[in-house]
């Protein structure tokens, strides 16, 4: 088995492609071992002292470190991810995607928060995605979209340049009901 490992723009977090599966659809974000419970994996990655977050996404695995170094930890995750692929245990539990949220936002502007949802889903996931993180809907209030921002772009110090310049002007331009965007 050949596992890829791509740099992210956040250096607390690297990028492993499997190869393989992960999670198919959907993605799921562990910030403690005591979240990991439904993923196999991400305790089996908990377990390595250092590990302070794992994101599956679709295709790949990002893992965010503490303060140790990635020379250190990235063996020891490569053969935590490659030990796991051989066990044949799932990556997670039946539905292990944690990203869906409905959303808190007055039933008056459902059709804003359709566009701004399907914008999140065609334009902005699939690029983030490719720096090993995700950005999902919290919220639309008074002109303010609430996202969350999940594996690699979070804690990200380039996030709040690709929220103000990337998201906020993609949305603004499709929604002019959009005034700002905010992370939660």
């Amino acid at each position: 088995m050949f596992i890829q490992t791509e740099a992210t723009p956040n250096p607390a977090t690297l990028k492993f492609v499997p190869g393989k599966p992960v999670l198919g659809q959907g993605t799921a974000d562990f910030r403690s071992r005591s979240e990991a419970g439904e993923s196999p994996l991400a305790e089996r990655l908990f377990d390595i002292d250092g590990v302070k977050g794992v994101f599956l996404g679709a295709d790949f695995i990002s893992v965010t470190k503490g303060d140790s170094e990635w020379q250190h930890l990235k063996p020891m995750i490569l053969g935590a991810i490659m030990e796991h692929y051989m066990s044949g245990a799932p990556v997670v539990a039946a539905d292990g995607a944690n990203d869906t949220t409905a959303g808190n936002y007055d039933e008056d502007d459902e059709d804003t928060v359709a566009t701004i949802k399907e914008l999140l889903e065609t334009r902005v996931r699939p690029a983030v995605a490719q720096d090993g993180g995700d950005i999902t809907f919290a919220g639309f209030r008074d002109g303010i979209v609430y996202l969350h921002m999940r594996g690699a772009c979070s804690g990200c110090p380039s996030s709040t340049a690709t929220l103000r310049h990337g998201i906020e002007n993609l949305l603004k331009h499709f929604c002019p009901e959009v005034h700002e965007v905010r992370a939660v």
